[in-house]
């Protein structure tokens, strides 16, 4: 490797994993440089959580990231770790500063049939990577009360809208996004579409939500019919707007083999139950790409943290680390790429395919096993699961 990889250091058990990961099936085969960041919530909470900045930062330095899980913190967190306050999602300010979006697929081996028969083809999520709730302010209303929504321009003119007359205690929330963003949404997805050769499909809910939605969708459509009609249309890949619950009725009835593009909250939701039909969530990838070519990998899981309690008992882990490996050879084949070492390229190519071999040979963890249809699956722990990887790797 000649330029580093940003390494993000996350929590709980996908933190084991990833040192495992690194000692079991990088290390050995792999100059491997990164510049690292600790992004485990108990450093996030001693630099004030400057330590997630300093490592979007970076990434558009060096241009492409890896990432573990990271927790984002609840009530339950704040006393479990002592955290002065209750940061905001590490993903949501990583993603805000990069301004990307985020790709999602499944991971596709035999044995693992969907639980939705017809998809027969992978169906990748592009979730906008921007705003909404992920940079709401919220108001717990205390009682009576008039709430409204007031925007003041440079020039001091107001728009004002009354949101809600109160009549007793409630709650509020403020969400927002920006054209620009929307804009950087739109292209990286048409972008996608046509790398992919895939057709691209887009949907909100703009008949109830008629200013903020609806622009999403103007957006989208004029970038389209600018930029990109063309080009779709010289190869044969479609492009069309529906409203997110048609959306999902299609989804289901189709035999997958498109992009589904999201904003950030229904993006969210519909990745998780698009990887789970799949199979599982620890068998989809996630890349995050900014408007400037910067590449932000990891898993699209949590950090497993019932896997992680046991851990910390002694007790046996059996946990899927697939997709927290597919992370590092994502970033592993695009550092490759960038700096014209097809040895890395090719290096992550074959881990991945030693990873598919290994579960089509039988050796997999308990959560795969459930879904396999291998008839005596070889059941292995968390660490043994990685070392079969590894003599698989070995055989290539």
């Amino acid at each position: 490797m000649t330029t580093p990889l940003v390494e993000m250091d996350g929590d709980e058990m996908t933190r084991i994993l990833w040192q495992m990961i690194k000692d079991e099936l990088l290390l050995p085969y792999i100059d491997l440089k990164t510049e690292y960041y600790d992004l485990g919530l108990a450093h996030r909470n001693e630099t004030d959580d400057q330590v997630t900045v300093d490592s979007a930062n970076a990434t558009k330095k060096y241009g492409v990231a890896v990432k573990c899980a990271t927790i984002t913190p609840n009530a339950a967190r704040m006393t479990e770790y002592n955290l002065k306050e209750m940061w905001k999602s590490p993903n949501g300010t990583i993603r805000a500063i990069l301004d990307g979006t985020v790709f999602r697929a499944p991971i596709l081996i035999k044995g693992i049939v969907p639980y939705v028969k017809n998809w027969t083809k992978p169906i990748t999520i592009a979730r906008h990577a921007y705003g909404d709730v992920y940079k709401n302010v919220e108001i717990r209303v205390p009682g009576k009360g008039k709430a409204e929504l007031v925007f003041t321009g440079e020039d001091g003119a107001q728009v004002r809208e009354t949101i809600h007359t109160f009549d007793g205690p409630g709650i509020l929330q403020g969400i927002h996004n920006t054209e620009k963003s929307i804009a950087s949404f739109a292209r990286a997805c048409f972008g996608y579409a046509i790398d992919t050769r895939q057709d691209l499909w887009f949907a909100t809910k703009d008949t109830i939500s008629k200013k903020y939605d609806h622009t999403f969708k103007d957006i989208f459509q004029e970038i389209y019919d600018a930029e990109y009609k063309q080009k779709f249309e010289q190869l044969g890949i479609e492009y069309f707007y529906t409203l997110i619950d048609d959306a999902v009725a299609r989804v289901i009835r189709s035999e997958g083999g498109f992009i589904w593009a999201c904003k950030n909250y229904d993006g969210d939701v519909m990745s998780d139950m698009v990887a789970t039909a799949y199979g599982d969530l620890s068998m989809m990838t996630s890349v995050l790409v900014s408007p400037e070519g910067v590449y932000e990998y990891e898993a699209a899981h949590g950090t497993v943290q019932r896997h992680y309690y046991k851990h910390l008992k002694g007790e046996e882990t059996s946990t899927n680390s697939i997709a927290t490996i597919f992370a590092w050879t994502g970033a592993l084949r695009k550092r490759g790429e960038l700096d014209n070492i097809p040895e890395l390229a090719a290096f992550a190519d074959k881990l991945e395919r030693a990873c598919i071999q290994t579960v089509e040979d039988g050796k997999m963890t308990k959560s795969l096993s459930l879904i396999s249809t291998c008839e005596e699956p070889v059941i292995l722990n968390s660490l043994d699961f990685i070392k079969a990887i590894r003599e698989t790797l070995d055989t290539m």
